[in-house]
């Protein structure tokens, strides 16, 4: 910790006397008087140490020697005791556990004081609470009332004492709870008890009780009384400035309550202790006496309106009158119309008071000056800056303007007002004579267009013609508008306010019907594209509706020419968006998407940017396969061409256009599309694409696998064909779970009613709101027939039987594994049937089916085909090696479950081997087996950890495993240049992941080391002539552009003095830039720094055919160069920065004109006035002339300028100054011999080590602190 010291002047004094053992001399050296300087000690005094410091460690007396008092501690420390018999949990089984514990965590949160319980011998609680004192307080009322038995008792004391026990706001109540660790209740003011009731220990309550009688005992001792005065004599007994009650009070301890003048009382209230009340009471009656005996009255007549000068400010001067006379002035009250003003006071005192009354009242004066109320703000000025200058130089005078009066009214003291008033009378003057005011009528609805955009239009008026201009508010609906100012400027704002109003009552509104959803396009980002609108036509106001409102109507409002002009271009502007919003859907089969959008978007990008639409394609997850195009009608039919095209190339789809009568299309959709839905599912989800409503159309396009199209083209004829001649429709419901059993097993019963009645069968999609509903559509007789057998199907199903059969134990395990989905599936394709398996463990074969009698019979056949399948299940072993398992799989198992679902087949990978064995020992050591006897596995035998294990029919099983040995990834290899692999990596192998992703193979080329041209692609059969193609397609490519390469690479050398490269760059580089850049090369000059290079060659690098041509360009330059002469000026050097002008602009323009180039010579050149000028010689002759024209010019001025400069410099002696030397002293330390001894190293006190003590060193400031 350091300290800081003060020193002043005379502690500085007295230190020097004391420390310097002779006086300090102080030598004033003039240079004339003293030629030898002073020594170093003479200027520089020392401050030598005093011994006394060093002798004693004590602490230096002073203000450094008070100790600063120590801070009290915020945090407390309490310690309360609760006694066994006291306490309330003392039935616990474990210390410091149960509620106890609980309570305690409850108050040292709600507190935040820290607690700690101790048990001692007496089976007493000791609690210390530790925190702030407030937190201490409260934890410890908290303990008392939840941890010790409370007791209650009660205290009475008089009722009107009660007040003082609860204190100001209830504070003393809550002190008082808080120290004793109480709950006291005191009873409400309307309650007739004086019982207080006090709650809490023992120790509590006696304390709290205590407190209360003392509280009590002390309100005992005071007493109230009441003095009855006659109002007219409280002035003399409060005094002058309520001195002399105020001495009562003080001496006598006694509170005295003084009515005011302006409360009609008459009483005077004493509150004291007895003794001292009644000395105050005896005090005061004892003035009322004297007074009413010695005093008398007068009554005079002051104006009402001079009152208030009598009062003062605040009553100030009635209570100065009273002090200087001892006369109180009675004033009548201000709602009296009474202007008598009585003075009471001891007779000889009255004329003086009398005096003072009149002069108070003379004193000030009411005075009013006429001004036209419109001319007040002019005399009052912005923010009040003209008034302003007369109340600062008379402050007393107040002055009042009201609204609507052609006064202003001044009050203040009789000569101020005079004044004040002849300078308002001389404002006004001035205003009237120089100011005007006009009112014109204007429709109030044309008042904010008047004001224009953030009151533009107001603004601009005011500024140009220097008036003020009063619109009144909407509110008040007026049409009055006022202009104020210069006679000139009013009549010139009044003429263009009302131009501006008659241009607006020949404006027109319209409205412009704009669909609503085109209305923030119109507006813009951030309002943009309207502001281009507004700017476009800013006599026109552009109105659009509230977005909340769903209007469509735009209002227009402004000159008739301008509104027509901005409706045209409005309504152009919609034309082209609703032309850019046309929209069709182009439904695309799911799995092309990824097609369409290309790698990393670019196929989808190229159709959006070629086309200029925007295309919006359904989310990854979502079912959706339509595609939605928007933009210009032809772009988005362009676009859908494009799409379509790429589907039709990567698959066999087929396209048909099929001829069906234009009516008839809205019948053969169906409400929401569910006929021509259920044709397209029915269909193996072919595309159904109908002419836009309108068009007159008649193609209806179908889209999808050749086989399908043809399926789809034959149903929708006949279904035109049964729309032509007769339509009949029905619809029947059916619980959703029974369809599934309707339909059939691949649409078998369904399609068997189809065929047998003719009749169509619609069944809901799984979007449609009506799940029950089944439609039939077809001819009258055909529908009733199909609804017949669907009906007596669907009542079948509503006869729910309960039937059973027997299922072996050992099969019962494949029907409800995985969670029953076995199971789940027959439910769901059996109208909804319930099968129960008994439980595992019992011998049970008995299986329950419960449902509808057909379905149940269903679901029976079709458990009876499951057990035959896995009767007849059989295991095929598949060696397919481990290192290509999981690309079999495929990504998250894909393949593998795609497989087991076509092939109805489990399929079972085996474990990977953990530590495959890669030494070329055939010997493989089994579990089991000692290490001796290891067998040797035949060479052609597969390891156990390829084999993949397949169950199911056997010929089933046969075809899985043709499909698994179809999966199995082959390598090929494709010979590529080794010089060409690290363009096919690309750059952090970009290109060569491309390919791999494009392809769906894996691409390995050979590691540098090796200088190998063979690559290897390793994948699916199908998938590897397209990457070898694409490979051998991307050789073609690099090799090509190796062969550019080489012609690019064409070198060309022309000689070139070096003193004409500079020209041949050109400033900043632009000659040589404009040639690189127009022959396509690259020009290489060379390296000054580099010796060896011959610095005439300049290297030229591109085609053949481009180098020529740049080098051709070089010549030319050269020989423009050759041609050119330079010269050498003699130029006066003192002219040479006017002729060179501000940062080179003046020589440059010299330089511009006469197409010649000037060098001025460097700073320190031999000959500063030679200037070279290089050009071609009828160009440097005209510019010598031209530079030293100007030399001529520019030298005269010089000339003139060094002649004045010579006047205005100061006389030079003649006798020459020297050198100045400074301050020189002598004997100073660094000029110390050599031979003064060198520090010591190994000293502690010149090189102390850290931490250690060290004697001190004299020093000559003195002892270090």
């Amino acid at each position: 910790m350091s300290s800081v010291a003060v020193l002043t002047q005379e502690s500085f004094a007295e230190h020097r006397s004391g420390l310097v053992p002779q006086q300090i001399k102080v030598a004033t050296l003039n240079s004339e008087e003293e030629s030898d300087p002073p020594t170093y000690k003479d200027a520089f005094p020392p401050l030598p140490e005093k011994a006394a410091c060093l002798e004693s460690a004590q602490e230096p007396a002073g203000a450094w020697s008070n100790k600063i008092r120590p801070i009290k501690a915020s945090v407390i420390t309490q310690v309360f005791h609760v006694p066994l018999e006291e306490r309330k949990y003392k039935d616990m089984n474990q210390f410091g556990e149960g509620e106890q514990a609980k309570i305690c965590l409850e108050i040292m949160q709600r507190t935040g004081a820290h607690l700690e319980l101790s048990l001692a011998k007496d089976q007493g609680l000791s609690i210390m609470v530790s925190g702030k004192l407030d937190a201490v307080m409260k934890a410890r009322k908290d303990i008392v009332a939840r941890l010790q038995t409370q007791a209650s008792a009660t205290v009475a004391i008089p009722k009107e004492h009660h007040r003082f026990v609860i204190g100001k706001n209830g504070e003393k109540l809550q002190d008082l709870e808080l120290k004793t660790a109480t709950k006291i209740q005191i009873p409400r003011p309307d309650d007739p008890s004086n019982q207080i009731k006090i709650t809490g220990t023992k120790e509590g309550i006696e304390k709290a009780r205590h407190e209360v009688l003392l509280i009590s005992a002390e309100q005992d001792k005071r007493a109230v009384e009441r003095l009855e005065v006659e109002k007219a004599f409280h002035p003399f007994i409060a005094g002058p400035y309520n001195r002399l009650v105020g001495e009562i009070m003080q001496e006598t301890g006694t509170r005295i309550n003084i009515p005011p003048p302006s409360v009609n009382r008459t009483e005077i209230v004493f509150t004291g202790e007895k003794e001292q009340l009644a000395q105050a009471v005896a005090r005061i009656k004892k003035i009322y006496e004297e007074k009413k005996k010695k005093t008398t009255t007068i009554a005079v007549e002051v104006k009402k309106s001079q009152h208030k000068y009598v009062i003062g400010p605040k009553g100030n001067s009635l209570q100065e009158i009273l002090e200087r006379t001892g006369v109180s002035v009675e004033i009548p009250p201000s709602d009296s119309a009474s202007e008598t003003v009585i003075l009471r006071g001891e007779p000889e005192k009255l004329g003086q008071a009398l005096t003072e009354v009149y002069a108070k009242a003379n004193s000030f004066t009411v005075s009013s000056v006429s001004a036209p109320s419109w001319l007040h703000r002019f005399i009052i000025g912005k923010k009040g800056q003209n008034l302003a200058k007369i109340t600062q130089q008379m402050p007393k005078v107040h002055i009042e303007f009201t609204e609507g009066e052609d006064k202003i009214t001044l009050e203040g003291p009789t000569e101020d007002v005079a004044v004040a008033q002849e300078q308002i009378e001389s404002m006004v003057k001035d205003l009237v004579h120089r100011m005007d005011y006009v009112e014109i009528s204007i429709d109030h609805r044309f008042h904010r267009h008047l004001i224009g955009k953030s009151g533009a239009n107001i603004n601009r008026i005011k500024d140009q013609y220097k008036v003020s201009v009063r619109i009144p508010p909407d509110s008040e609906k007026s049409n009055l508008i006022r202009i104020e100012g210069d006679p000139q400027g009013v009549q010139q704002a009044k003429r263009e306010l009302l131009e501006l109003a008659s241009r607006m009552e020949n404006e027109r509104t319209k409205d412009l019907i704009i669909e609503q959803r085109f209305h923030r396009t119109i507006i813009g980002q951030k309002g943009e594209r309207i502001r281009e609108i507004r700017d476009k036509f800013p006599e026109v106001i552009i109105n659009f509706p509230d977005p909340a409102q769903k209007s469509d109507i735009v209002q227009l409002r402004g000159p008739k020419n301008e509104v027509e002009k901005c409706t045209k271009y409005m309504q152009k502007m919609v034309a082209d968006l609703v032309e850019n919003s046309y929209s069709i859907s182009v439904p695309i089969f799911k799995q092309f998407h990824k097609n369409i959008i290309g790698k990393g978007g670019a196929n989808i990008k190229k159709i959006r940017e070629e086309s200029n639409t925007k295309i919006d394609l359904p989310a990854e997850n979502s079912d959706s396969e339509t595609i939605v195009i928007t933009g210009k009608r032809a772009n988005c039919e362009a676009a859908r061409s494009r799409i379509l095209s790429i589907q039709k190339d990567l698959a066999n789809i087929a396209e048909v256009e099929v001829c069906i009568p234009a009516r008839l299309h809205n019948s053969l959709i169906g409400t929401k599309g569910r006929l021509i839905r259920a044709i397209m599912e029915e269909c193996g989800g072919v595309h159904i694409h109908f002419p836009v409503e309108g068009s007159g159309s008649d193609t209806v396009v179908i889209r999808g696998p050749s086989s399908d199209v043809e399926k789809a083209r034959k149903q929708l004829l006949h279904l035109a064909e049964e729309k032509q001649t007769k339509s009949f429709t029905v619809d029947i419901r059916a619980k959703p779970e029974y369809h599934k059993f309707l339909i059939g097993k691949g649409g078998g019963k369904i399609r068997k009613v189809r065929d047998s009645t003719g009749a169509r069968i619609i069944f809901p999609a799984a979007e449609d709101k009506d799940q029950d509903l089944i439609t039939i559509i077809g001819k009258e007789d055909a529908v009733r027939e199909a609804q017949r057998e669907l009906e007596a199907l669907i009542q079948n199903l509503d006869n729910v039987v309960e039937d059973s059969m027997l299922v072996d134990p050992k099969h019962h395990r494949h029907f409800v594994i995985r969670r029953g989905q076995v199971l789940r599936e027959i439910a769901e394709e059996y109208g909804g049937v319930m099968v129960s398996f008994p439980r595992s463990g019992t011998q049970s074969d008995k299986v329950t089916l419960k449902g509808a009698k057909d379905c149940v019979e269903a679901a029976k056949k079709r458990i009876q085909e499951i057990i035959e399948d896995l009767e007849a299940q059989v295991t095929v072993e598949c060696a397919i090696p481990q290192k290509f398992h999981r690309s079999v799989m495929g990504p998250k198992g894909s393949r593998i479950q795609q497989i087991t679902r076509d092939h109805n087949v489990q399929i079972k990978f085996p474990d990977r081997e953990e530590n495959p064995v890669h030494s070329a020992e055939p010997a493989i050591q089994e579990n089991g087996d000692e290490a001796g006897e290891g067998r040797e596995a035949e060479p052609g035998s597969p390891r156990r950890c390829d084999i993949i294990i397949i169950s199911g029919r056997k010929e089933k099983c046969e075809a899985a495993k043709e499909a698994l040995e179809a999966l199995v990834p082959v390598t090929i290899e494709v010979e590529v240049p080794f010089d060409l692999h690290r363009y096919i990596i690309g750059q952090k192998g970009s290109g060569i992941r491309k390919m791999m992703d494009e392809f769906e193979v894996n691409i390995h080329v050979p590691a540098p080391e090796l200088q190998s041209d063979i690559i290897a692609i390793t994948g699916l059969t199908a998938n590897l002539d397209r990457a070898k193609a694409g490979l051998l397609e991307r050789v073609r490519e690099l090799q090509a552009e190796q062969e550019d390469r080489a012609l690019r690479s064409f070198k060309l050398s022309v000689t070139v003095d070096p003193k004409y490269h500079p020209k041949i760059i050109g400033r900043k580089g632009a000659v040589i830039t404009q040639i690189r850049l127009e022959h396509d090369v690259n020009i290489q000059f060379p390296d000054k720094d580099e010796g060896s290079q011959p610095q005439d060659q300049i290297t030229i690098t591109g085609y053949e055919k481009n180098t020529e041509a740049a080098r051709d360009a070089i010549l030319k330059i050269v020989g423009e160069l050759e041609q050119m002469v330079s010269e050498d000026v003699p130029l006066d050097h003192r002219v040479h920065a006017r002729i060179i002008g501000a940062r080179g602009k003046a020589i440059r323009k010299i330089m511009d004109e006469f197409k010649v180039d000037i060098r001025f010579p460097q700073t320190g050149a031999p000959d500063p006035n030679c200037v070279t000028v290089t050009g071609l010689p009828e160009n440097v002759e005209e510019a010598i002339d031209h530079i030293l024209n100007l030399e001529e010019e520019y030298l005269a001025d010089v000339v003139d300028s060094e002649a004045l400069q010579g006047y205005l410099r100061p006389p030079v002696h003649e006798e020459a100054k020297g050198p100045s030397k400074g301050f020189v002293v002598r004997d100073a330390p660094w000029t110390a011999s050599s031979s003064e001894k060198a520090p010591d190293m190994s000293s502690s006190e010149e090189f102390p080590s850290f931490g250690a003590q060290v004697a001190p060193k004299t020093l000559p400031w003195g002892p270090k602190r």
